[in-house]
């Protein structure tokens, strides 16, 4: 499949099924925590733990949901997820106990890996192929504003009906506004590349289908990147779900409203910003970038804590760098491998950051108590200097092979 156009109405019919996915799936959650907790007489660290127990079954999910996007198409299995996801908050309206909740909410976090980015990604990769790779950065420019619209969004609903009505109402979005946007999208994606593309055979595959890695550097490549980005997932759930116990400890509790107001817009400006100007960036770098910025927002954090000024900087840097790997989770894998098996790599990517990320909150947690803030600040510096390393490694092994690409076609090769 050579690069072609993606119609701009599909981009944004996925970004408006993003918005809500994430909305009512994850950052809503947050919300309804409290409420939640109350109705079953369940203290936040149970409330908390039942969330960690289905994030790990979202991640061990996630490879399955990958196989089933390459063998039936990304966009079905969107339409089938939406329906799911309806009818998993359905059952966490209606449950009448605590542990029919948390059975409920293992369902639902299941679920959202057949709608969310990984799957998303996929739906673009199989309508445009290589040119896919802008169209991701679009799609999270616009899937960037769920937390600011769900946050208030969900906070001004519980002051009309309660948890289990506001369920309810999220469920009748994503059944009724999700499923059918899906199932149109059906009508412009194509059936998942089962044979060999057109013009290639198994041992002369197209540029497209094939990525920047040559062959025998593959698995060696994906191992790495498997384990950046669990370790990018760890970073991320253990800075910014223990945020505001990390701000009060370090005495910035002034500051806080600020601080955490500059994640989100951050996270929408590094997308913009790589949108206009990162046109002939690859993908291997901007990983690079992405995760340089998340440690070097902790140390400054850790550096300049208890000044306001500092903590702006930390979340700007910190939140750049998440929107950021957004984007790299869907572009890395397009560059480097192709098309071919796309659905699947990204599942496995899915899962090692979500389980990570499961794990991640409760780990902090520990260490703060044991160690102190300051010196957990200082763990998660040197943690992050290993996604660094192994990003660059990614890209020295992807640079001889796409330049070789880039000479045949005539490209410019970066520098």
């Amino acid at each position: 499949m050579a690069a072609s156009r993606i119609p701009a109405s599909a981009i944004w019919a996925l970004g408006v099924t993003q918005i809500i996915g994430y909305g009512t799936i994850y950052y809503a959650f947050t919300v309804l925590s409290p409420s939640i907790g109350a109705s079953f007489g369940w203290s936040p660290e149970w409330v908390f733990g039942a969330l960690t127990l289905a994030l790990l079954a979202g991640g061990l999910v996630s490879p399955l949901s990958g196989h089933a996007v390459d063998k039936w198409g990304a966009v079905p299995t969107m339409t089938l997820g939406s329906l799911a996801a309806g009818l998993s908050q359905i059952l966490l309206a209606m449950a009448p106990n605590g542990y029919l909740f948390a059975a409920a909410l293992v369902v639902m976090e299941a679920t959202s890996t057949l709608v969310l980015y990984a799957t998303a990604f996929a739906a673009l990769v199989q309508l445009g192929g290589r040119g896919a790779q802008r169209s991701i950065t679009h799609l999270t420019l616009i899937a960037g504003f769920a937390s600011t619209i769900f946050w208030p969004l969900t906070a001004t609903l519980l002051n009309w009906m309660d948890w289990r009505m506001v369920y309810l109402l999220f469920a009748a979005l994503n059944i009724g506004v999700c499923a059918p946007l899906h199932f149109w999208l059906g009508r412009l994606s194509p059936a998942p590349d089962l044979a060999e593309p057109a013009g290639e055979t198994p041992g002369n595959p197209s540029a497209d289908a094939a990525g920047s890695l040559s062959p025998d550097r593959r698995n060696l490549g994906f191992v790495l990147i498997l384990v950046a980005f669990a370790f990018l997932g760890l970073l991320m759930s253990a800075i910014t779900l223990q945020i505001l116990p990390l701000l009060t400890a370090l005495n910035l509790g002034s500051g806080i409203v600020l601080i955490t107001s500059v994640f989100g817009p951050a996270q929408v400006l590094s997308r913009l910003t790589n949108m206009v100007f990162g046109k002939e960036f690859p993908a291997t770098s901007l990983a690079v970038v992405a995760a340089i910025l998340l440690p070097a927002g902790t140390a400054v954090l850790a550096l300049t804590a208890p000044s306001v000024a500092g903590g702006v900087i930390f979340a700007l840097l910190f939140g750049l760098g998440s929107g950021l790997t957004s984007i790299v989770s869907g572009s890395l894998p397009l560059q480097l491998f192709g098309r071919q098996g796309y659905g699947a790599r990204l599942g496995w990517l899915s899962s090692a950051r979500q389980v990570a990320s499961a794990i991640a909150p409760f780990a902090m947690a520990v260490a703060m108590g044991l160690a102190g803030v300051p010196l957990s600040l200082w763990a998660v510096v040197a943690l992050g200097a290993i996604p660094v390393a192994l990003f660059v490694a990614v890209a020295v092994l992807a640079r001889p092979a796409f330049a070789k690409h880039n000479l045949r076609s005539g490209a410019p090769v970066p520098r």
